[in-house]
């Protein structure tokens, strides 16, 4: 079976071969698409491809009319959107991420991004401490449970609100369960966001819900960007100058949040997962759910 890695933005050299080590010692044939700067360059790369392992690239309808042996894609990472699911699923195409391969890498960001705005982006006046402090995690996922791990260690007091994880699972990792997500702003010092994009869930951290937090409170999105209502976050901004947004994803409305000097702060680009570490794993766990696919069937993470 031909297994092409196509990355406009390559896996670390490590990954890489670690991919190969895995795909080659199952008997399979690695291609290897890196720094494409073209669409077609992909499409046309994709044709004869029996499997595709991507990073951040697009799996649309057109890339997989042109892909015709296509049986599986892996998204090396925990979100998926960047795969049209339904065209995938017309296709006959199965659709797989890794989740968790990222997390603790993820989850180091919140507390490296939540110290810096604690202590007043080091501006050199004094600011406050995590110890004492309530964190809400939405989503209790992979790395709503790192969080909360590295959390304990600063002494903070950990909330938790998932719609889908029940309240035992969430109390037995020694976090707290609230009933709700309003529940869980209205009580918390501080929210880091780990909610995928969904129908569901685009747009729905807004004015309403983030009004609720207390005086001096910040939110946290290592998630997507999709998440937020940005137009309604500035607006709310503006009128509680007492609150804080940071962020690993630049916001479309980038120059309308930078008017919120100290309280406002982005990474030039997403940085969740961009250590060797995390970039490593999630490559080498895609390339054995190829394997696994190939040799049993395997769909353990299928997400369409």
């Amino acid at each position: 079976m031909k297994v092409l890695v196509a990355t406009e933005k390559p896996f670390a050299a490590a990954a890489v071969e670690g991919i190969k080590a895995e795909i080659e010692g199952a008997g399979n044939e690695l291609v290897l698409l890196e720094k494409y700067t073209e669409k077609q360059q992909l499409l046309d790369a994709v044709k004869d491809a029996d499997a595709m392992i991507i990073r951040s690239d697009k799996v649309d309808a057109e890339v997989l009319d042109a892909a015709k042996q296509l049986k599986i894609v892996v998204r090396a990472g925990a979100g998926y959107d960047n795969i049209d699911l339904a065209a995938a699923t017309a296709h006959d195409v199965v659709a797989e991420n890794t989740p968790g391969q990222n997390a603790n890498a993820v989850a180091e960001l919140v507390f490296g991004l939540l110290v810096y705005a604690v202590r007043n982006f080091y501006n050199g006046k004094a600011g406050t401490e995590l110890m004492g402090k309530k964190l809400g995690i939405l989503a209790f996922g992979n790395v709503g449970r790192n969080v909360a791990r590295i959390a304990a260690g600063f002494g903070m007091e950990v909330y938790a609100y998932d719609a889908f994880c029940p309240k035992e699972a969430i109390e037995a990792a020694g976090v707290k369960a609230v009933d709700s997500q309003d529940d869980l702003f209205k009580t918390c010092d501080v929210v880091s966001l780990h909610i995928p994009a969904t129908p569901e869930t685009k747009q729905s951290i807004n004015y309403a819900t983030v009004g609720q937090m207390k005086k001096g409170a910040i939110l946290i999105n290592t998630a997507r960007k999709e998440v937020i209502n940005e137009p309604e976050l500035i607006k709310l901004l503006a009128e509680r100058t007492d609150l804080k947004y940071i962020t690993d994803i630049k916001p479309d409305a980038d120059a309308d949040f930078a008017q919120f000097e100290g309280r406002y702060f982005s990474t030039p680009k997403k940085m969740g997962a961009q250590t060797a570490e995390a970039n490593t794993n999630a490559g080498i766990a895609a390339a054995r759910q190829i394997n696994a696919f190939f040799k049993d069937g395997c769909t353990k993470f299928k997400v369409n």
